[in-house]
């Protein structure tokens, strides 16, 4: 009989903490790490990791797979990432709790604020749930290629609670109130890892109606941190009014975060309009709500946030324009062909965009500050490369030059288009958040955006820009950055059973082969329920993903096996749990 399940012999071991990295081995039983040293027991199954680096599994706290994880077992695009365990229910939006006849509306509110297709959630979800506690024992039924936590999401208890009045914005009444905080605290209780709300006047449904949680006063704010004090745990998950001002956003923030005494985390970005010093503005004022005692946290991107364009996806300059959309039905190839056809293409140019969302006009006008990628992706593009200044050197209008432009590769050219986080053409704000000492790498969106974003590979971008090919003097030495991607985002949601290895931890592991780690440029594909469209971007130099000890993927290709599971509320460290530690560790 083997002393262990597995055990992974001769890696470069990085344990989470940011330590310098060792060589050792790493044995696993029952899904445990049992011990990491020098292991001279056997095993059932070994994986030579020499050369290879031996990471934590990935902890990503802002996902939005509340709706993939009731129809998928894997929860790509994030589980090719080495990611291992994600949090969703972010942003305030979600499908639970939820009376029968409140689907539509959250359908359509997760449509607009999220960028999943309303058919492609009419087809896949089961909705064999109605209250917050049902949702989590209906994930709890399911197998996954990496664990998933929950968070209680505002909009959806938002109609829960007041029904029509939720979306035209009322004020809740003393009873809404009430119950507000009461199914907060039967969440919380239940296993949510928190709550979660958004001020961004951007979360819209596809029509342009404001997301119901958005304008809501702080007396309801504050009662879901009522609850969440109630419940003695959870975490609350804001995104403060991005245009706003940033003084009297974080003022309202802080506030919550005192009155709930629990941790809570936002969203920062640069903005690339209006105040772009804002978010100096914030950190300044994290750093003193930190010397405080307060437990608050910024969710920062590693990379400009932005989104593609495409006539495969969600919008391009074209997408609402009439003559456009009543060929949109149609197969891609139809479409390029009606578009190479000269009578269509004046029409389509003469027109306008119509829309009755004002964000989705603001959207494709903005394809004038796009770049084209082609073989390799293009984060950081030269200027000089936008489409508007290509325009301008051809001597065509921007529209002309972009109908063009759309057409290459027979339609499948892809657009990227870096709005916040690069200013002036550079990462300088971004490397500066960062290195922030309250600042957790976030907002990836994995589960969301399926036609226009793909930021679940943040991770593997990550390590590349950051702690592998940047400059020297902004380079982030490689057992930070492993830390940033997994002891940390553990530590803000509570999550403290992985993120790390150590003895008794989860055997939530990579096998990462640092010097062949590659992105690929996303393309689409058409695997969602009712054959809805997502964008996919695969990454090299994954060796092995292990989730709970079994091993999920190898050299980026599902191996079948689904250990993950939901989590349910926050986890301690077993006692059991010590440093990377030779005579202890050793078998």
């Amino acid at each position: 009989m083997s002393d262990f399940d597995l055990i992974i012999r001769g890696g470069t071991v990085h344990d989470g903490t940011g330590s310098p990295p060792r060589i050792a081995d790493v044995a696993i039983r029952d899904g445990r790490i049992a011990a990491i040293g020098a292991v001279s027991g056997s095993a059932a199954r070994e994986i030579d990791a020499r050369g290879l680096i031996v990471t934590p599994g990935f902890v990503d706290v802002h996902t939005h797979y509340d709706g993939q994880s009731t129809w998928e077992n894997r929860l790509a695009p994030s589980s090719g990432h080495g990611v291992t365990s994600v949090v969703m229910g972010n942003c305030g939006v979600g499908f639970a709790p939820c009376k029968p006849h409140q689907r539509d509306l959250l359908v359509k509110v997760m449509e607009g604020v999220e960028d999943v297709p309303e058919v492609v959630m009419t087809e896949g979800l089961p909705w064999n749930w109605e209250s917050f506690p049902e949702y989590l024992d209906a994930l709890d039924a399911r197998e996954y290629d990496i664990d998933i936590a929950a968070q209680l999401p505002h909009s959806a208890l938002r109609v829960y609670v007041m029904g029509e009045r939720a979306a035209t914005h009322e004020p809740p009444s003393a009873d809404d109130l009430a119950r507000m905080r009461e199914l907060t605290v039967e969440a919380i209780r239940a296993g949510a890892l928190g709550v979660t709300t958004s001020r961004n006047l951007l979360h819209r449904t596809k029509a342009g109606e404001l997301a119901p949680s958005l304008f809501s006063e702080e007396e309801e704010l504050g009662a879901l941190a009522d609850g969440l004090k109630e419940a003695g745990r959870g975490v609350f998950q804001i995104i403060p009014a991005p245009m706003g001002d940033a003084e009297t956003e974080f003022a309202l923030m802080r506030r919550l975060a005192e009155r709930c005494g629990r941790p809570l985390s936002y969203s920062l970005i640069q903005m690339p309009t209006g105040d772009t010093e804002a978010w100096r503005t914030s950190l300044r004022r994290l750093a003193e709500a930190s010397q405080a005692g307060l437990e608050m946290r910024a969710q920062v991107a590693p990379r400009p946030v932005g989104m593609f364009y495409g006539l495969e996806l969600s919008f391009h300059p074209f997408a609402f324009h009439p003559s456009y959309k009543a060929i949109a039905h149609l197969p891609l190839a139809e479409r390029v062909a009606r578009m190479k056809e000269p009578a269509f293409r004046a029409r389509l140019l003469a027109e306008q965009p119509e829309d009755t969302n004002p964000v989705n006009l603001k959207t494709v006008k903005a394809f004038q500050y796009c770049y084209a990628w082609r073989d390799e992706p293009e984060y950081e593009p030269d200027l000089a490369d936008r489409i508007d200044r290509r325009a301008r050197e051809a001597g065509l209008p921007v529209d002309e030059y972009a109908y063009d432009l759309l057409l290459a590769n027979e339609g499948r050219a892809v657009f990227y288009q870096p709005a916040a986080n690069y200013r002036d053409g550079n990462l300088a704000a971004v490397r500066e958040m960062l290195e922030h000492p309250r600042t957790v790498v976030g907002l990836a969106d994995g589960g969301a955006h399926y036609g226009m974003i793909c930021d679940a590979s943040f991770p593997t971008y990550f390590l590349l820009r950051w702690a592998r090919d940047a400059a020297p003097a902004e380079r982030i030495d490689l057992p930070q950055a492993i830390a940033a991607l997994t002891s940390e985002p553990a530590t803000l949601a509570g999550l403290n059973d992985r993120g790390r290895l150590a003895v008794g931890l989860k055997a939530d592991i990579n096998l990462i082969d640092f010097d062949r780690l590659k992105l690929h440029v996303p393309e689409v594909t058409y695997d969602l329920p009712a054959g809805g469209r997502r964008m996919r971007q695969l990454a090299e130099g994954y060796v092995a993903t292990i989730v709970s000890g079994v091993v999920t993927y190898r050299d980026g290709e599902p191996t079948g096996a689904l250990p993950g599971r939901l989590v349910r509320g926050q986890r301690e460290a077993p006692t059991a749990a010590a440093g990377i530690d030779a005579a202890t560790a050793a078998a």
